[in-house]
């Protein structure tokens, strides 16, 4: 299993990083515009969302990001809260006519719609740092994996008391510790050419704060997991599970960034 884990992350990290620097920036709008119709995909399954709902919501998807390159001057909160309104007269007018029964109405629309807010909605922050520069994308990844990577070997090590069994029995206080930790080690090392602009109090609170959102991000797939029933998402990525389990930390951690990019 990390073997396999291993080659995909050799095969997968260099072929990213050369995606994102040498290709316009639309070429990763569709990067992640495929990403979250792959992820999407999979939190209907976990769910069993009817087909006709999949759908929508999956197009919906895939509307939210043509709809920040079509439309570069409005602000992203427009563009989602603009779209959320039409998404859901869509998704309830077609289960109005779609199924006639009413009954269950609410649990048919709640995934879809649910799906649409947790994963484009939280994607859709990447591409805004994407258009303030590529190397906006490479510190939050490189955080967000020495936060996952700490975390596990923290945790794994000396990690005693349980930080949350209910939802994820394996995850400890030391570990988040240790995310955190990883969050601000790769913000400090890599911060300082990635982003010259920052300054070093900057650097720490950007690592700390992706730092704690990873634990986060996790915990919430690990809690749909659970409630669903399941392990892993699905099982695309040979020794990664499915496409969600791979960004779950990146779905809250861009939009902290973002919100960070703000102020900083």
């Amino acid at each position: 299993m990390h073997l396999k884990r291993i080659l995909v992350a050799l095969i997968a990290v260099p072929l990213l990083y050369l995606y994102i620097t040498l290709l316009p920036a639309v070429f990763f709008l569709v990067f992640l515009a495929v990403i979250s119709a792959l992820a999407q995909h999979e939190f209907h399954a976990m769910y069993k969302t009817g087909g006709t709902m999949s759908l929508l919501g999956t197009i919906a998807g895939v509307a939210l990001f043509a709809s920040a390159y079509f439309r570069p001057d409005a602000s992203p909160e427009r563009v989602l809260v603009m779209l959320l309104i039409v998404v859901f007269a869509v998704m309830s007018s077609a289960r109005l006519f779609v199924k006639k029964d009413p009954s269950s109405a609410l649990k048919d629309i709640a995934p879809a719609l649910v799906g649409f807010l947790y994963i484009p909605s939280l994607l859709l922050a990447l591409w805004y740092l994407r258009l303030d520069g590529y190397e906006w994308i490479f510190l939050l990844c490189l955080c967000v994996w020495s936060a996952d990577t700490l975390a596990f070997y923290i945790g794994s090590s000396i990690g005693k008391r349980k930080l949350y069994k209910e939802v994820s029995p394996n995850k400890t206080v030391a570990g988040a510790v240790g995310s955190v930790a990883g969050g601000i080690i790769a913000s400090l090392l890599f911060g300082s050419f990635l982003i010259r602009e920052t300054g070093l109090p900057a650097r720490v609170l950007i690592g700390a704060v992706i730092g704690a959102v990873t634990i986060l991000g996790d915990l919430v797939e690990s809690m749909f997991k659970r409630d669903a029933g399941i392990k892993d998402s699905g099982s695309l990525i040979p020794g990664h599970g499915g496409v969600l389990d791979r960004i779950d930390s990146l779905l809250f951690a861009g939009p902290a960034l973002y919100l960070l990019r703000l102020i900083i």
